[in-house]
């Protein structure tokens, strides 16, 4: 009889190679998007069978769920849980697009955004994977929302803002720049996405010095 420990290494083992792939197919979805995501792309990318990854995942669609779940995961820490380091208020928010832009910047994934490449792709398309979309979509404003908010509360921002439209602002302007950074380059778009936020956040602000004057890009 196999011993606990043994069975518990063998079950993080396969962890562990579950979300290297998915890490994987999150990088080529961002390029090819979910529906170029097939098993053949995927297992050729990792040098493995497709029966290897048959026993992960019993269909494409699942296989796109779960890529959406990863890509969800990856956002959280590479995008808010940097900007939630950073005290509430305008400083958190302006910190949650830097950390965007960083994200986008430092090329982890080859499309420069999962999310923008798999929207575009499924937005007119029903079913459960438009439907995750939408849900990772609302999710994510509403946290963009509650950081605003929070600077409401603060003072830093006027009580009658509405930080629903604000959040629908700071997000477009986070979306252009992937498109922008590959067309026109990083080196112009990336500095100009991050003062777009910046002046209005400061247009807004009841104290503009309680944001930078002039930050790094």
């Amino acid at each position: 009889m196999e011993s606990d420990g043994h069975e518990d290494g063998r079950l993080e083992r396969g962890r562990r190679t579950r979300e290297a792939v998915l890490d994987s197919a999150v990088a080529l979805a961002s390029v090819h998007g979910l529906e170029g995501l097939t098993f053949g792309r995927l297992a050729e990318h990792l040098g493995m069978s497709k029966s290897g990854l048959f026993a992960h995942w019993k269909d494409k669609e699942r296989l796109q769920l779960d890529a959406i779940g990863r890509a969800r995961r990856q956002w959280t820490a590479r995008v808010m849980e940097p900007a939630l380091r950073t005290p509430p208020g305008l400083r958190r928010v302006l910190a949650l697009h830097d950390a965007r832009l960083a994200f986008y910047a430092d090329g982890t994934l080859s499309g420069g955004c999962f999310f923008l490449a798999a929207q575009t792709e499924f937005d007119d398309r029903p079913g459960a994977v438009r439907a995750r979309l939408a849900e990772s979509l609302r999710d994510w404003l509403a946290f963009v929302r509650s950081l605003l908010e929070e600077a409401v509360a603060l003072g830093e921002l006027p009580d009658h803002l509405d930080t629903g439209q604000l959040a629908y602002e700071i997000d477009a302007l986070g979306e252009s720049a992937v498109v922008h950074a590959r067309l026109v380059g990083p080196e112009v778009t990336y500095p100009r996405a991050r003062r777009a936020v910046l002046d209005r956040l400061r247009a807004l602000a009841t104290d503009p010095a309680a944001l930078p004057e002039d930050p790094p890009c």
